[in-house]
């Protein structure tokens, strides 16, 4: 009895805030949530039963958030004769016309139809604008902010598929065409706050790495790799680019990590200058001293190409006439791998390849000169048992680990807390693309797939929420062109000139 006065009494007061219009159309649903309360409690209970009575009741639920949201936002706009009878939005101007309704539009709780007034261009040539439709931030004429947001953030993880379905679930109806034209639309809209978010929440971590307590100097790491994904109408995988920004503190420990990623192009020039652009306004901002630079990577073809074009021409922000100190680590483990190619033209597959690997790898990771120890030793045993492998394979890994000896120096990186290997940057290609990019049957379009990944690395940076913010505060709103302006207006040639006037 209580509850269904408290309820009464909840009722009386939106009747009394909205009018009984509200109520009118909520009135059927509301008649729906009691039958079924009603039959719950007189069913007998069962796993079953519970199934279907929170089931229905989402489902009656969703439908009164739908009504409310279509009743609020048609009773936004006033009366047509409280409406400026002209307008002015991105330098040109609008006349007002009649409603016109939008029928396809989406909210987070199924599809609703919006209807608004309409303004034509003076100029023929150009689109109607709707003064509603774009206070309210609908995305591309056919969701709501919050829809928009969710759909994109569930892009960023799920597949076209599993995204189209869950959107069903919801009440909304979808086809491929509309789910891409929202998510390049909201990847764009995003993408161009990125950059600013991204610098701000390296500086919060460089505030917090630089306030630890440790025994050495707080980090700044970069990493950059590439990874084969596959494109359309292209026989052989491509290969795209993955750079990785992260903070450590005075322990060594990882406090955080900003993702870069580019679809594959030649020469990698946009992550370039994405990582350069990055690097430039996080060290330009930052007020307290310097954090130690590191830069670990394989030593691949760009990676090593953006240290020798890039990093080691950098500047002091506060000092231009100083380069700044980034030092250049090669991946530990990478380096293994040639060890382990080394042993196996040395003894050839087997137990002793492997033995002499495994005590060369230790050699390497705690030995002072641990790399040219291992290059003694290896060409120590060239020299009285020969090679049993190709000589090829020999010359390869004994010419990369000799002209890398010097990044190699893992027992200083540790004593000084700084990372040995580029697991941060090998994870970033398995999360930013292989989860992603990768599965079963999946081909893509340079352009469809650098939408998805514009969404993928906001949110694996962790600043989904201050991008989405900044692009909410960044929508161009209509301005209303007072009324004793236009009075007069006869021609629409004249428009702009009378109004400056």
């Amino acid at each position: 009895m209580q509850d269904a006065t408290r309820c009464l009494r909840c009722l009386t007061i939106l009747g009394k805030l909205t009018g009984l219009g509200l109520l009118a159309e909520l009135w059927p649903v509301l008649l729906g949530m009691a039958r079924l309360v009603a039959g719950f409690r007189r069913s007998d209970l069962s796993p079953a039963a519970m199934f279907r009575f929170e089931t229905e009741l989402s489902s009656l639920l969703r439908e009164m958030g739908r009504r409310i949201v279509e009743w609020t936002v048609n009773r936004l706009e006033p009366d047509r004769c409280e409406l400026p009878p002209l307008l002015k939005w991105q330098g040109e101007y609008y006349r007002r016309r009649d409603k016109s309704p939008l029928r396809n539009l989406n909210c987070l709780f199924g599809r609703i139809t919006l209807s608004r007034f309409c303004y034509q261009p003076l100029e023929a040539c150009g689109r109607c604008l709707f003064p509603l439709q774009v206070q309210l931030g609908i995305v591309a004429g056919v969701a709501t902010p919050a829809l928009a947001d969710a759909v994109a953030r569930m892009a960023a993880d799920l597949t076209q598929r599993q995204l189209l379905d869950q959107l069903h679930e919801r009440g909304i109806s979808w086809g491929v065409g509309t789910l891409r034209k929202l998510t390049e639309t909201m990847a764009e809209a995003l993408s161009e706050h990125r950059h600013a978010a991204q610098v701000q929440q390296l500086l919060t971590w460089l505030k917090q790495a630089a306030d630890s307590v440790g025994p050495r100097r707080f980090v700044l790491s970069v990493g950059r790799d590439g990874v084969m994904v596959p494109i359309v109408k292209s026989q052989k995988y491509k290969e795209a680019a993955a750079a990785t920004v992260s903070v450590m503190d005075r322990c060594g420990r990882r406090i955080g990590t900003v993702y870069l990623g580019q679809m594959p192009e030649a020469g990698q020039t946009t992550l370039s200058d994405q990582l350069t652009r990055l690097l430039q306004d996080v060290l330009g901002r930052w007020e307290g001293a310097l954090p130690r630079l590191t830069y670990v990577t394989d030593c691949g073809h760009h990676p090593t190409e953006y240290f020798e074009q890039v990093l080691s021409r950098m500047r002091n922000p506060r000092q231009p006439a100083e380069l700044l100190a980034w030092e250049w680590i090669v991946d530990y483990y990478h380096a293994c791998q040639y060890l382990t190619q080394l042993a196996e033209a040395i003894f050839g597959p087997g137990r002793e390849a492997f033995a002499w690997a495994a005590k060369q790898r230790k050699v390497l990771k705690e030995k002072p000169s641990g790399c040219f120890r291992v290059l003694r030793s290896a060409g120590a045993l060239r020299s009285i048992r020969g090679l049993v492998g190709s000589e090829d394979s020999y010359c390869k890994a004994y010419r990369y680990l000799h002209d890398r000896a010097g990044k190699m120096d893992s027992p200083t990186y540790r004593r000084l807390r700084l990372p040995i290997g580029s697991g941060v940057t090998e994870a970033a290609c398995k999360t930013v693309f292989t989860q992603r990019f990768k599965q079963s049957g999946m081909k893509w379009k340079l352009a469809g797939g650098q939408s998805i990944l514009a969404l993928r690395v906001i949110a694996l940076s962790g600043v989904w929420t201050r991008v989405r913010d900044a692009v909410l505060h960044a929508y161009p709103l209509p301005m209303p062109e007072p009324a004793t302006a236009t009075r007069s207006v006869t021609k629409p040639a004249e428009i702009p000139r009378r109004i400056a006037a």
